[in-house]
């Protein structure tokens, strides 16, 4: 796609971190004319700011002044809600208002897959580079994951393909955004602080991947989940081909179970991809992660064969249901990643052993009752944790045994101490990790660490 010209535009990027340094990188090669705000101290900001000077680029830090609105297109970095003042101000004016995603796009020749969801976002975009890599595609893998769009977006060739991760607030303020596949896994209740505690415009965000493609497009989509149902039938271009996935039904196109084997059909042709028992991910929830990415690399042309063998390879991604250690016959698992309620009830699933599952962090209006039927089967005991840990034990009480901890390592001493030989320690949180760490890498490294230390 042709990108609008920048070059002597004015942009003011709202946000110094990884993605709005990236984009402000990214238009001032291009020309633009580009200043960037962000609220954070400036004591804070030391290498951000080193960062914009070496650019050239004039930045502002501890406030969002009016110098902000001196601008015809303001772009937001995903941490950047849309509801605070200066946004809405600049709408307002009449000035444009774009997503960093948005602006990278206009700079990127190669197809883009584009994978979004409430879960399995990351595990999907990682194992869809993986395959593409394995078969021998120039691929790169950024977005939500690593590395910012606006960082790769120029610098790629049209034969490359890139796999990015996409969150809901990098999918507002999307305009022309097209991939050539999206991928959506499924939409369940998460982060509605940022929606006006609006789950339809949260979904409706989610939608924003594939309401921009056309025909020659294709939308991967899972056909389990009713409100990513909904939301295809509802928003979904005519023109686009579909390609839905199924773990329960046989399908006419797309992707599903039959007999114990992974099977596609794509323009007539079925493929037998690999035996679900030989993929290398772990329960129901990566089996629609396989089945996402094995059609997003069939549909462009990978062979079946070359996405078996990455299926049977690729063993997941850090902090999502990631084996750390068995100690005493007791197997360790940090799933760190799991920040809302929908993670964990797919990871529950993932374990025929008995389970001690550390719960809580910072609550983002978690409701626990979707839990409590599988924790009555497959828990024998909760540790909860954070600032949500009185929540989560008032929530559980009478269902199982719950312990409550005031620090991470009380935590990991506290399972050692009530898990029995052949039990899961599963580090499971369904919150955010605000409380206690910087993120949830940080939180699930510290895990690793304390359980290492056993």
């Amino acid at each position: 796609m042709e990108h609008p010209a920048v070059d002597g535009k004015r942009f003011s990027v709202l946000g110094a971190a990884r993605s709005g340094l990236a984009v402000a990188a990214l238009l001032k090669r291009h020309g633009a004319r580009v200043f960037v705000s962000d609220s954070a101290p400036a004591e804070r900001m030391g290498e951000a700011r080193q960062e914009l000077e070496a650019l050239g680029v004039a930045s502002e830090f501890g406030t969002n002044s009016e110098l902000v609105l001196e601008a015809d297109t303001l772009v937001l970095s995903p941490g950047v809600p849309s509801d605070v003042s200066q946004v809405r101000l600049a709408l307002d004016r009449g000035i444009q208002v774009v997503s960093e995603v948005e602006v990278a796009s206009w700079f990127c020749r190669a197809p883009v897959i584009a994978v979004t969801g409430t879960n399995g976002k990351t595990t999907t975009a990682t194992l869809t580079g993986r395959i593409f890599e394995d078969a021998g595609e120039r691929t790169v893998v950024a977005g939500n994951i690593g590395t910012a769009f606006s960082q790769i977006a120029d610098a790629v060739p049209p034969q490359a393909r890139v796999v990015l991760e996409i969150s809901s607030f990098q999918l507002d303020h999307c305009i022309t955004f097209k991939p050539r596949v999206s991928v959506l896994l499924n939409i369940t209740p998460d982060h509605l602080d940022r929606y006006q505690h609006s789950f339809e415009k949260y979904s409706s965000a989610k939608s924003r991947v594939f309401g921009m493609q056309a025909a020659g497009d294709t939308l991967i989509y899972n056909a389990d989940d009713p409100e990513t149902v909904r939301q295809v039938e509802e928003r979904a271009p005519a023109s686009l081909s579909l390609l839905p996935f199924s773990a329960v039904r046989t399908l006419a196109a797309g992707a599903f179970v039959e007999q114990g084997n992974l099977i596609t059909v794509l323009g007539g042709m079925r493929s037998e991809v690999i035996s679900t028992e030989k993929i290398g991910i772990r329960g129901t929830h990566n089996l629609y992660n396989a089945m996402a990415s094995a059609l997003s690399a069939v549909s462009l042309g990978v062979p079946a064969g070359a996405v078996r063998s990455s299926l049977a390879a690729f063993h997941g991604v850090e902090h999502r249901l990631e084996f750390v250690r068995d100690h005493d016959g007791v197997h360790y698992v940090n799933d760190s990643k799991a920040t809302n309620v929908d993670s964990v009830w797919y990871a529950l699933q993932s374990f025929h052993e008995p389970i001690i599952l550390m719960l809580g962090g910072r609550d983002k209006g978690n409701d626990y009752g979707r839990l409590k039927e599988l924790i009555q089967k497959n828990v024998r005991a909760i540790v909860a944790i954070g600032e949500s840990a009185g929540k989560v034990a008032a929530a559980f009480a009478g269902v199982r045994p719950v312990h409550t901890a005031s620090s991470m390592e009380e935590a990991v001493r506290t399972c050692a101490a009530i898990a029995r030989a052949g039990d899961v320690v599963l580090l499971s949180p369904a919150c955010a990790s605000f409380d206690w760490f910087e993120n949830y890498e940080h939180r699930g490294r510290v895990f690793k660490q304390l359980v290492q230390a056993l």
